[in-house]
């Protein structure tokens, strides 16, 4: 059996009008679509729910009066519910969602005891592309490829792109050792009617320390790695501190990856990359192999951020097929499906063709010869 917990959600309003607002990417500010009236941070902390402290990071003390969430029992998944402050339909979502929509007035919810406590991001990155830029990406997809499938640029399929906050954690890690070669230096040259080669072996050794700031981990496990590792990278120098009004118009998830189950991976990819600098670091030699190495990552601090993703399932012959797009730099990565029919009918009429090229010019052949 689940629980299904009742909890507030937290949404934005337009200082203006009181009309739901959303996070505008390419204003970089927030943009009210029934007033237009826009608004900068400052302005939407100032006049908004935004500017709490409490809704925004972990509370110093525990409320010990707090109503605990009330709980009913379902089927054996866990599942929130939430009240929308604009419509009043009560709207259930996972567990590992922490912003989402109200599927009757599109009000976006954003459920502040996801992200709180440990799960209070650090920062986040803002989205900086807009959903008509991910729309536009998705249906150049199909453009050259003769063999996608005629539904897949359907309205159907392009209205399930979304943007994603997606949760990432950040390692500064110093690596630390050193990297020994054996090398070899190859030189040939002709005297008379001989050619003579020689050969000059050499021990490398290079010894240092490197430190990688922000060496991103994806903290959910209903992310594919390898897509998220694909969209990358992201310019961390557009980190933000968190602030939930950020999430306005979009979804967001919580981690459900904690640090030191990934940190591993994010310590490989930097000892990998000082190894590689060390090793590159000596030129002019014709053959360099690695013999050994004693680098050793020390993790140094990690933070945990939000990272903009446009995200898009489309299911075809009961696959579905993921296609996804780095929100901040426009990065695009998706596998594209084949139409087997088509595939089929193309080799069908290439052969024709191909048939058909071969006869006509036999013909041509044979009346030539017979002319002669």
């Amino acid at each position: 059996m689940s629980n299904v917990k009742k909890e507030k959600a937290l949404d934005n309003k337009c200082p203006s009008c009181k009309a739901p607002i959303f996070f505008n990417p390419s204003l970089g500010k927030w943009k009210c679509e029934y007033c237009n009236s826009e608004f900068t941070l400052e302005e939407i902390q100032a006049k908004t729910n935004a500017g709490s402290l409490d809704n925004n990071e972990l509370p110093k003390v525990k409320d010990s009066k707090a109503k605990e969430p009330e709980v009913v029992e379902e089927d054996n998944t866990s599942y929130i519910s939430y009240r929308c402050e604009n419509c009043g339909a009560e709207i259930v979502s996972d567990e590992q969602t922490a912003a989402t929509f109200c599927l009757y007035c599109g009000n976006t919810a954003i459920l502040k005891n996801k992200l709180s406590g440990k799960f209070a991001p650090n920062y986040l990155i803002p989205f900086k592309v807009e959903k008509e830029k991910a729309i536009e990406a998705f249906k150049n997809l199909s453009n050259g490829r003769p063999f996608v499938p005629k539904d897949f640029n359907n309205e159907q399929n392009i209205e399930k792109i979304k943007g994603l906050y997606v949760p990432f954690w950040l390692f500064d890690i110093e690596v630390s050792g050193s990297v020994d070669c054996d090398a070899t230096n190859v030189t040939s040259w002709t005297s008379g009617d001989r050619v003579y080669t020689k050969k000059d072996f050499y021990k490398l050794f290079r010894t240092g320390s490197m430190k990688f700031n922000n060496i991103p981990a994806d903290g959910s496990t209903r992310f594919d790695d390898k897509i998220m590792n694909s969209i990358e990278p992201f310019n961390f120098k557009e980190l933000v501190p968190y602030n939930h009004a950020y999430l306005s118009g979009f979804f967001a998830e919580k981690y459900d990856t904690e640090a030191d189950k990934v940190s591993n991976l994010a310590a490989d990819r930097a000892k990998e990359t000082a190894k590689d600098t060390m090793y590159n670091d000596s030129q002019g030699y014709s053959v360099k192999v690695i013999t050994n190495n004693t680098l050793v990552p020390n993790i140094i601090e990690n933070k945990y951020v939000l990272l903009p993703v446009w995200m898009v399932n489309v299911k075809y012959k009961d696959k579905y097929y993921i296609f996804a797009m780095n929100g901040q730099t426009g990065e695009f990565i998706g596998d594209i499906p084949l139409d087997k029919n088509k595939v089929v009918l193309w080799s069908i009429l290439m052969f024709l063709g191909i048939f058909v090229l071969v006869i006509v010019i036999s013909l041509i052949l044979h009346i030539m010869g017979g002319g002669a």
